[in-house]
């Protein structure tokens, strides 16, 4: 009798280790339905091509796999071939590591300023500090999208990558800061956007593990999808006969070892669609590459024929301009990244994180990597040897610190993207104008002076050295190279000055094939059949504090309008 509770017993032990193993595959991201592009046939089909792995993509793709075959081309490898990469602990080593794998990639806007794009599978989710907070009201009734499916697709994200954080000395140090200048109430824990200080949610689990876009792939039927990555999509390709509206019907990519291959919409149903999702940098720069955007500047880089003469292709691009404060602690930090943030009445988001640490040797191949972008640009190099110099004091000083920023929201000033040349995988030309609107600007100085308050509070007084005010930290970002912007350093400390000197990226770019100027409100490409853009660069604005989760909930949004469309077609079909 013992005998056979204890067989019972190893029994269970092995079924628990066997189901434990595998949900961790999947989590791993071990789906079979990924592969290398290397393995791809020369020619193809299926009811949907999506261009983009990333923030939107995978949502995207997820969703319409459960009723149509799905591609996902992404130019990127994935997320899981090193869990170390997307640990918390190395957060600032991933997005500032630029050699030729990695999953960032860097490109200097010119306006002067470092930005980085995601290379993966899961895109920025990948990358970024993992703050997760849905969007204002505002942006979804002006996006005309329905309140109970947005709802319903947020929470579809999150039951799969978003988590309560758990909040440390640091953190609450600075929610208190908050707190006491004056950005109230407090609204605890919350994924909504309201005015006060919150703490928000995190794709970071209890261990510091990542969670991404990529792992809502889990939610894919495995039969009906495939993803290639390591696919760089060159073009799109559209039916051009006589004056019929173009149609999009395929896509020309490369794989990792050169070879070109082509994939074509099924024939069978008319509802099929080529989809970009290759983000606010990548969507415009590959439609403009297709023959889409204005004429005479494809023209000048011999692409050829134009399908649609579009000029708005690549314009209203907008980077929310971010200004850091750096604050060396007497005590010590935990790491932590974005977790509490003031939403501000005047428009400008106040977050921190603490304890972030890089490592030198890949910071200097960071800078390594600026110089040799510099070298095919005519912006200047100030700052850059002379910060290489002092590199190990700055670290030193850095490791045991807290960072608060602010973020000005819209933001109003925008500018464009540019062709640099017709290689997609090289950056295009980006200019951003940030804080050309007064409007902006003014956020900005309101932020700075918000986060000065915060720094010289009691609740935050444990993480400042006595007798360091809030100004002269200011002055300690004058002194570092955050961007290539000259410095104008005057008698008389002026807030508006420093902000656009020291202006950085906090990532949330967006524009270029915006509503109502590129697609239409159901994302469809103006003047072009089976084509479509669902990502953020058909945002006129960014969403809430961060806009990952918003992304990801319009992916699963238009997933499941498109599969009702697409049944509503057929329905018809069987009725005539």
């Amino acid at each position: 009798m013992d005998f056979h509770i204890f067989r019972l017993f190893y029994f269970m032990i092995v079924a628990v280790f066997i189901f434990h193993n595998s949900c961790y595959s999947d989590e791993a991201g071990n789906y079979r339905f990924m592969k290398d592009a290397t393995s791809a046939p020369k020619l193809s089909y299926f009811d949907y091509i999506i261009i983009g792995g990333g923030t939107a993509g995978c949502a995207l793709a997820a969703t319409l796999s459960q009723n149509a075959n799905v591609l996902v081309l992404e130019r990127g490898g994935s997320p899981y071939d090193d869990p170390t990469a997307t640990h918390i602990n190395n957060f600032a080593n991933t997005i500032l590591n630029t050699s030729q794998n990695s999953l960032s990639q860097l490109f200097i806007s010119q306006d002067g300023v470092y930005n980085s794009r995601a290379r993966v599978l899961g895109g920025g989710t990948v990358i970024n500090a993992g703050f997760y907070s849905r969007a204002e009201d505002e942006f979804v009734a002006e996006a005309g999208l329905d309140r109970n499916e947005v709802e319903a697709a947020y929470e579809w994200v999150e039951r799969k990558i978003a988590f309560e954080p758990q909040i440390k000395g640091w953190q609450s140090a600075f929610r208190d800061g908050l707190l006491e200048a004056g950005v109230s109430p407090n609204n605890g824990f919350t994924y909504e956007h309201i005015v006060g200080t919150k703490i928000g949610g995190t794709i970071f689990d209890r261990d510091g593990h990542r969670h991404t876009a990529a792992n809502l792939l889990e939610y894919a039927n495995p039969n009906m999808i495939v993803v290639y990555l390591h696919a760089s999509v060159h073009k799109i390709l559209f039916t051009t006969n006589g004056n019929a509206r173009p149609k999009a019907y395929g896509v020309i990519f490369r794989d990792g070892s050169g070879v070109f291959h082509t994939v074509e919409l099924a024939t069978q149903d008319p509802t099929n669609e080529v989809i970009l999702s290759a983000g606010a940098i990548g969507s415009p720069q590959v439609l403009m590459l297709s023959g889409v955007g204005p004429a005479a500047h494809l023209a000048v880089y011999g692409v050829s024929p134009v399908i649609v003469d579009n000029p708005m292709v690549g314009q209203g691009m907008a980077d929310n301009p971010m200004n850091p404060v750096f604050i060396p602690s007497p005590e010590p930090v935990e790491v932590s990244l974005v977790q509490a943030v003031g939403i501000t009445k005047f428009g400008s988001y106040i977050e921190g994180g603490s304890a972030l640490s890089v490592s030198i040797s890949l910071t200097r191949s960071f800078f390594d990597s600026v110089l040799k972008l510099l070298e095919k640009t005519r912006l200047p190099t100030q700052s850059i040897s002379s910060f290489l110099k002092s590199l190990d004091v700055r670290l030193n000083v850095t490791t045991k610190a807290g960072v608060i920023i602010q973020k000005a929201n819209g933001p109003l000033s925008s500018g464009h993207l540019k062709l640099k040349n017709t290689n997609p995988d090289d950056n295009p030309l980006v200019t951003f104008n940030y804080y050309q609107d007064p409007e902006d600007l003014s956020k900005c100085v309101e932020g700075l002076s918000t986060i000065i308050k915060v720094i010289e509070s009691k609740g935050y007084s444990k993480y400042n050295y006595p007798g360091v005010s809030g100004r002269g930290l200011l002055n300690l970002i004058l002194a570092l190279p955050t961007n290539l912007r000259p410095r104008h350093i005057t008698s008389t400390f002026d807030l508006q000055q420093y902000c656009i000197d020291t202006v950085m990226t906090i990532y949330h770019y967006h524009g270029g094939c915006q509503v109502g100027k590129v697609v239409d409100n159901n994302y469809k490409v103006l003047g072009i059949d089976a084509l479509r853009i669902i990502d953020g660069s058909t945002f006129l604005k960014s969403p809430g504090t961060n806009p990952q989760s918003t992304i990801m909930m319009l992916g699963r949004y238009m997933g499941q309008k498109i599969l009702r469309e697409r049944a509503a077609f057929r329905r018809k079909e069987e009725e005539t």
